[in-house]
């Protein structure tokens, strides 16, 4: 196998960019023709908290809301997995996640569907003078209710910094990403997410997005308002 393969994600860096390009200027004009629904609101947090040279924790939360105020809950994603890293651009997972949905209504209530999740996924970063391309390939094994589904995604994302050649503590960025879903059984195209959002990186270890997602499926379309934070956190012991 070539050395630089994980150097090249996709054949390529200008390739990656081809790809970016086409699919959000496809998914762009394709949603003015679809059923948008009411305005909802996400907040993320998520952490890389490394133990060794090679391997991390993965940990994730998500409290994702039916409106813009954060008042009718959607869904809880609870997300775990042991990140074990092949190289500095290029790193796998193996995970577990819990996913509670709500229907929309305003008093107290149980889950209406509760949904257990085995996940693995690889993680490959490759540069392109000042623009940095992440591709994310998973797969699902899901068990919603009694039910069993399996599902395949690929995450193409962007940042581009504005203040600063990369990205490092006091930069700002443009962070956009467009993501597809497909199930091994039942509709083949399970959704289609694009995003697009402003970043500030505090420090090293803490960043925060502010953005929109626009969430396909089928002939339905719905917005959500976003804030992201992630704090990554270091156990490896300094050499003295």
């Amino acid at each position: 196998m070539n050395k630089n393969l994980l150097n090249h994600p996709l054949l390529g860096f200008k390739f990656s960019f081809l790809i970016l390009t086409f699919i959000c200027t496809t998914f762009f004009s394709n949603s003015l023709s679809a059923q948008q629904d009411e305005f909802g609101n996400w907040l993320m947090y998520f952490g890389t908290n490394r133990i060794t040279d090679k391997w991390s924790i993965h940990s994730e939360l998500q409290y994702r809301n039916h409106t813009f105020a954060p008042i009718n809950v959607e869904q809880l994603l609870i997300r775990t997995g042991a990140n074990y890293h092949i190289k500095k651009n290029a790193l796998v997972t193996l995970g577990y996640g819990y996913i509670g949905s709500y229907d929309y209504k305003s008093d107290p209530r149980p889950p209406e569907s509760k949904e257990h999740r085995i996940f693995q996924q690889l993680i490959l970063k490759n540069k392109l003078s000042r623009l940095v391309f992440e591709h994310r390939y998973r797969l699902e094994q899901r068990w919603v209710n009694k039910d069993f589904r399996s599902r395949v995604r690929y995450r193409l994302m962007a940042f581009i910094p504005l203040n600063k050649k990369e990205i490092v503590k006091g930069t700002v960025f443009i962070g956009l990403y467009d993501e597809i879903f497909l199930n091994t059984k039942q509709t083949f195209f399970d959704r289609n997410r694009l995003y697009g959002a402003l970043g500030y990186q505090i420090n090293k270890n803490m960043q925060l997005q502010v953005g929109y997602l626009n969430q396909r499926v089928n002939d339905f379309g719905k917005g959500y308002f976003q804030v992201g934070f992630t704090y990554n956190t270091d156990f490896r012991k300094e050499e003295e």
